[in-house]
């Protein structure tokens, strides 16, 4: 368990770089973007203040934008990824050799694939990732609730889909049991969409492209996340696979430290 443990680490922390260079190119502009127009709008708002003669909100900046897109998102992404390479390892450890006759590297792309929708689609689905400028300050504890909330509820209706899936498999099959539990998984997500409250502060103003293309980014990042991390671990464990093949046709047909061909002489 050590070694997966390590060696998820390692991947994340590849995965991480990978995902960086995925933010830098394709989420940063419409970040700028963003945050042009929340300057624009702060301007506004200062110029309101002034001319009603009343003090006007200073606007403190801790990290400078360049750190911030440089070596903060450089660090944020790698730590993010070592834990999510940790946290593969282990599901990956629970789930190989129990998902019928898949091999490893069939196994961590499922997986990955699995993890990806759970942890992050399916939440993205009902409270999308939003830039700079968009939401009320008064409402981030309610939207991170709620957020939140849809998160545990995506990976707690997984993982018994996954269960519903292995009890059902042996009495109808592993066909007909996935469909019942991807029916199951549908129907309860379908229910907690529905009664969930929806959440809509975007400004009418704020341009849709922007708005677009954020959204875009942060899918593509999570998915080089997870698909990096588990087409990386697939392809160790069938690394990992062909090794002991090879040693096993080394080695003599009576295992290690025998002789091969004992002389019957003796």
């Amino acid at each position: 368990m050590g070694t997966l443990l390590f060696r998820g680490v390692v991947i994340g922390i590849v995965a991480g770089l990978l995902a960086f260079g995925w933010a830098r190119t394709f989420g940063e502009p419409p970040v700028n973007q963003a945050i042009d127009f929340e300057s624009k709008l702060n301007e506004a708002k200062a110029a309101a203040a002034i001319a009603a003669g009343k003090p006007v909100p200073e606007d403190t900046e801790i990290f400078s934008r360049s750190v911030q897109s440089g070596i903060g998102l450089l660090t944020g992404l790698v730590a993010v990824g070592a834990g999510l390479g940790a946290l593969f390892s282990i599901l990956f450890a629970f789930a190989n050799g129990r998902i019928g006759r898949l091999r490893p590297g069939a196994t961590s792309v499922l997986v990955a694939f699995s993890g990806w929708m759970s942890v992050y689609v399916v939440p993205a689905l009902k409270y999308p990732a939003n830039p700079p400028s968009i939401g009320e300050p008064d409402t981030i504890k309610y939207r991170t609730g709620l957020y939140f909330l849809m998160l545990a509820i995506s990976i707690a209706s997984t993982l018994s889909a996954w269960m519903v899936g292995r009890r059902l498999a042996p009495r109808y099959g592993v066909w007909n049991a996935s469909i019942v539990a991807v029916a199951c998984y549908l129907l309860v997500l379908a229910v907690f969409f529905w009664v969930l409250p929806g959440i809509n502060e975007v400004p009418a103003e704020f341009p849709a492209v922007t708005l677009w293309n954020f959204r875009v980014a942060s899918f593509g990042i999570q998915a080089v996340l997870w698909g990096s991390i588990g087409v990386l671990f697939g392809c160790l464990g069938e690394w990992s696979i062909a090794g002991d093949r090879h040693i096993g046709t080394m080695l003599p047909s009576g295992g290690p430290g025998k002789d091969p061909a004992p002389n019957r002489a003796r």
